[in-house]
Parts: C-alpha cells; sequence; structure tokens
C-alpha cells in the first residue's frame, strides 16, 4: 500500500524530470525573442503582404478568409486588387493550387498548412527560424537551416537576406559542451539585416494574428468583462454588509 502511494505521488514528478531532461537534450539554436504586436497595423499588413506573396505559393492556411484582412486596416478593394488572385473571392480560404502529391515530389514531404503554425512552434520559434537559412550543398534545395536541421523547404526569402554560410563548433566551458555558431554573408540581399528582421518580425505577426484573428478582440472584452465583474463584486459586498449589519 505504501509503495503504491509513493507511485501515485511521485510518478508526476518523475515524468516532469524525465521530460526536462529530454527537452534538455533536444536544446539546439538558441531561439531569439519575436519583437511582435500585434496592435501594429502597419506591420499586420506588411506581414500579410510577404505572407502572400512569399508563402501562400506552396503553403495554404486554410482557417483564414480573406475578408478578416479588414480587421487590420485594409479595404476590400485593397485586398482584391493587391493580395488575392483573379479566381480568388473575397469570402473563400486561403488556398493553394499545389496537390500535396506535388509538394511530396518536389519537397519531400508536403508543404503543412500555416493557418495555426503559430501557435504550434510560437513566435520566437518561426522569427529565429526564418532567419537561420544556410547554403549546404549536401542538402537536395541547397539550403539548410540552424533551427531545423534537413529541412526540406528552400530558403524562399533568400533574395532578401542574401546567402549566407555557418560554421560551428564545440567548446567546454565549466565542464559543459556548448555549441559556438558564426555566421558569414556569401552574398548581399536585396535588404540590410535590420530591414530583413524587421520583414520578418512583420510576416511572424501576422502569422500570430492569423492562427487566431478573434485573439485582440476576445482580449477587450475579456478586460471589459473583468471590469463589469470588479464593479459587480464592490457592489455585492457593500449590500451584504448591507443586509447583515443588524444581524448578531
Amino acid at each position: 500500500m505504501k509503495k503504491m502511494l509513493f507511485a501515485l505521488l511521485f510518478a508526476p514528478l518523475a515524468g516532469l524530470l524525465v521530460a526536462r531532461a529530454a527537452l534538455a537534450q533536444e536544446e539546439g539554436y538558441p531561439l531569439d525573442h519575436a519583437p511582435i504586436d500585434q496592435r501594429d497595423l502597419v506591420s499586420l499588413q506588411a506581414g500579410a503582404r510577404t505572407f502572400v506573396n512569399y508563402c501562400l505559393s506552396c503553403h495554404s492556411a486554410h482557417f483564414m478568409r480573406y475578408n478578416r484582412l479588414e480587421d487590420l486596416g485594409l479595404t476590400r478593394e485593397e485586398i482584391e486588387d493587391n493580395l488575392m488572385l483573379a479566381s480568388d473571392k473575397i469570402g473563400s480560404t486561403m488556398t493553394v493550387a499545389m496537390t500535396e502529391e506535388d509538394g511530396k515530389k518536389w519537397f519531400g514531404v508536403a508543404p503543412p498548412d500555416l493557418s495555426v503554425i503559430a501557435r504550434a512552434r510560437g513566435a520566437d520559434w518561426l522569427y529565429t527560424y526564418l532567419r537561420t537559412f544556410y547554403r549546404d550543398p549536401k542538402s537536395a534545395t541547397g539550403w539548410n537551416n540552424a533551427v531545423f536541421p534537413h529541412v526540406g523547404m528552400p530558403h524562399v526569402l533568400w533574395a532578401l537576406q542574401g546567402e549566407r554560410a555557418l560554421e560551428t563548433r564545440t567548446i567546454k566551458e565549466d565542464g559543459e559542451t556548448k555549441v559556438e555558431y558564426e555566421w558569414k554573408q556569401l552574398t548581399p540581399g536585396a535588404l540590410t539585416e535590420p530591414q530583413y528582421d524587421t520583414t520578418v518580425r512583420d510576416l511572424v505577426n501576422y502569422m500570430v494574428y492569423m492562427s487566431e484573428p478573434a485573439g485582440l478582440v476576445r482580449k477587450r472584452i475579456g478586460v471589459v468583462v473583468l471590469f463589469v465583474l470588479g464593479i459587480l463584486f464592490v457592489l455585492a459586498y457593500l449590500l451584504k454588509r448591507e443586509y447583515w449589519k443588524d444581524v448578531h
């Protein structure tokens, strides 16, 4: 009985320790903080434009409709003229012509739908991932990634960032083995490094918005609800005091 009780009490703790140990073993390239702001409509609009121009050719977003872009301050005419193909409709979802079979044939795996990728991976992961592609002649696509080694996706933004090389070396410090990363610019891109980081920031900002378009509205409603509940609590407390003041 005591052994069973001990197991029930310490099994969750043991599982947590094992999970943390596994996570420590999987630690790789350190993630950078994504400086996104869901209230920045200019950033979200720029990110939507980058997503449509560079991501939507291979990746779909089946849970995102074009008309939701109106929530970002864009007019229907701006969406139809700049962010949609002639065959698309304002109320349709963001789909692509590439089939799953074509994706497997060209990239080895079908490009995933990006509707909720920000919730699955996290903003920091996406921000770092899109900034850490490098040339790798051993790869089928000629590209590799520091955050996602041996990824099948080529660097679609390489014309903006340019081509880079990555060198790694292992060092021992304070009894621990660490990996140092050294980046080298091979060819310049159309954007400077700060400009490219801003472009990626905007893209990630939009992908976070796309994963929950109603997120901003939900948070605003939540603040109002908490404020109203606070007022009701005060009124209920005053009513309670008035009702019970003569009760002994």
